[in-house]
């Protein structure tokens, strides 16, 4: 009990929390500003003043500042000294907890007195990766319309750390797509619905098509499209590369732009390595195709990324069950004799 009170004092000193004593809310420090949440929050996501920096468009001893400012206001140190990756310390695991929650509760509240309050029931935000913005995402959306009448959503795509740092913000009320790596999941809560493999995506006329079986070491005699790092598939084509010894031998371009690649390999005999989710459509009207490359050792979770922290509004919850239904449907149709 000591520990855990030395841990929660300088918390409770702040205002931060209740007094485990009684009752009475102590007030919160006006010194605690927006600015120092957020970096704060950042810093802990991603474990790295340079990131943050990065992402939020600041200098690095701007971020540290921030921090400094923010741990010299709640007398507590957040982070543990001269770590690197940055690490929490008690005190910082606490105020993570209660920062986030604070933050999004925040947006939510200004949200619902502001301009948009008076359709706040209708009005949510979900982040789509790739993955699931062409083929699942307008089939639930279309679905909840149809069900329960027009609303207003706010559909976001970008980056996956882009999305999540959104996500924690409180800018988005859910990210669909594939599993982010595990480092990124603190105070996040990740619900499988299906999973999907790695595809080896080319025109409709390219001259690998003819292969049969396909040979692997003609895959590296073409330009290859690849996800950049960073994003949430890259590290599963990088694995795959790895693992079947390939090289490219004719140039790499790196992109996260569908519509670009789509249009590429129409003009090309280029190779995209990407989530068979982003190509769904198009390989089934037949504007692009899939080599026949074995990718079982590819397959990975796509899901709904969620805080911990927050729940959900009605809307995003008609949405979620939508989407649980038709992924339901989905592996009951897989289950099926011959189904492939």
């Amino acid at each position: 009990m000591d520990m855990l009170w030395q841990h929660l004092a300088p918390l409770i000193n702040a205002g931060v929390i209740l007094s485990m004593a009684g009752p009475r809310l102590y007030p919160l420090n006006g010194r605690i500003k927006l600015r120092h949440l957020v970096a704060f929050l950042e810093v802990a996501r991603l474990k790295s003043v340079v990131k943050t920096a990065a992402l939020l468009g600041l200098s690095q001893p701007a971020v540290s500042k921030t921090v400094q400012e923010l741990e010299d206001i709640l007398g507590a140190t957040l982070f543990e000294p001269n770590r690197r990756p940055m690490v929490l310390t008690g005190p910082g695991e606490i105020f993570f907890r209660y920062a986030g929650a604070s933050l999004t509760a925040l947006k939510q509240g200004v949200s619902m007195v502001g301009d948009e309050g008076a359709d706040a029931d209708v009005a949510f935000s979900v982040g789509a990766l790739p993955t699931v913005s062409a083929h699942v995402l307008p089939r639930a959306l279309a679905e909840v319309t149809r069900r329960y009448g027009a609303m207003r959503p706010r559909i976001v795509t970008g980056p996956n750390d882009v999305l999540m740092s959104q996500l924690r913000l409180g800018d988005l009320d859910l990210v669909i797509g594939r599993m982010p790596d595990p480092e990124t999941m603190r105070g996040f809560a990740f619900e499988h619905l299906y999973s999907e493999r790695l595809a080896l995506v080319v025109g409709p006329d390219h001259p690998l098509l003819a292969a049969s079986p396909l040979d692997m070491t003609r895959v590296v005699q073409h330009q290859w499209l690849l996800p950049p790092p960073g994003s949430v598939i890259s590290s599963t084509v990088e694995r795959y590369l790895l693992t079947h010894a390939l090289r490219p031998a004719s140039g790499v371009i790196e992109t996260v732009s569908d519509a670009f690649a789509r249009n590429y390999l129409r003009l090309t005999d280029a190779i995209w390595f990407i989530s068979e989710g982003v190509v769904a459509e198009d390989v089934a009207t037949g504007w692009l195709s899939v080599l026949a490359a074995d990718t079982a050792d590819t397959v990975g979770p796509v899901g709904l990324t969620t805080r911990i922290d927050a729940a959900l509004p009605l809307p995003v919850q008609l949405l979620t069950a939508i989407l649980r239904e038709r992924a339901a449907r989905r592996a009951e149709e897989a289950s099926r004799p011959g189904a492939s």
